[in-house]
């Protein structure tokens, strides 16, 4: 069985998966090599690269120094699936399958779609502030995340692993401008592909999900109350949506959501 590589979005790391590793094990099996990008968690020391491009070689080199044989399963989100999807499209034999998590890219979605106005004041006042872990990390919950139950404890670990391993201002600003720069090539990647998306996500608008699903016409699953990050508002649900795609040969494009309980906020 293909490995599942894992890749997070902007100025993110592994650690930031929390409980979605476990759940994606204990839902589909197989290995798991979450993957940091350059600048972020264990490469924090590198430089950033300004391309998209330039983090497919990294990851690739990465995957392959680690000693994982392709042809991968990708799962990613944010820029995490810009990576995985020019990957999937520069060398479609290392790729058997995708899932993206509430990615957006050129051609496919417009500016004020890739990052919602409402939001542009909360990523400023982040980016100001950035030597200040505590209240950036607040700040990126706050804009990211829907469930709040468990706030406290988020924000002391994440401002935990922001202080082991920290992600610079430049290395921020050049994986921003890379993700801003990004341009898929109009045909789908080749690997059967699931876009799961947050019908509540404050910093991407859905529809940025929605019509890369309509234009490669593959499959996409809405979750109802999550927020950008729904690998930490929902994991179980990826899991579960993940392998029932799987499961099936040929998923049905455009399945209608699956009720789920919303939590405590």
């Amino acid at each position: 069985m293909s490995a599942w590589i894992l890749l997070r979005g902007l100025t993110r790391e592994t650690r930031h998966w929390g409980r979605l590793p476990d759940a994606l094990r204990d839902a589909v099996g197989g290995g798991l090599l979450p993957i940091d990008l350059p600048g972020n968690g264990a490469f924090a020391h590198l430089r950033s690269p300004a391309s998209v491009a330039q983090m497919v070689g990294f990851v690739r080199r990465a995957a392959l120094h680690a000693g994982v044989p392709g042809p991968y399963r990708v799962l990613a989100m944010s820029l995490g699936g810009m990576v995985a999807t020019d990957w999937a499209q520069r060398h479609p034999e290392e790729i058997e399958r995708l899932v993206l998590i509430n990615t957006s890219m050129r051609p496919f979605s417009r500016v004020h779609e890739r990052l919602r106005p409402s939001a542009w004041p909360g990523v400023l006042g982040i980016a100001s502030h950035w030597s200040d872990a505590p209240r950036v990390e607040r700040g990126i919950h706050r804009l990211t995340c829907n469930r709040v139950d468990d706030l406290d404890a988020d924000l002391d670990a994440w401002s935990a692993i922001r202080r082991s391993a920290p992600v610079s201002r430049g290395n921020a600003l050049r994986q921003l401008w890379a993700a801003a720069r990004f341009t898929a090539a109009a045909a789908a990647p080749r690997a059967p592909m699931l876009i799961l998306s947050s019908r509540t996500d404050r910093l991407v608008d859905p529809a940025c999900s929605a019509k890369l699903a309509a234009a490669w016409a593959v499959p996409r699953r809405e979750h109802p109350w999550a927020g950008h990050d729904l690998p930490h508002d929902d994991p179980g649900w990826i899991a579960e949506q993940v392998r029932a795609w799987l499961d099936t040969a040929q998923p049905p494009e455009h399945a209608p959501t699956q009720a789920v309980p919303k939590p405590v906020l």
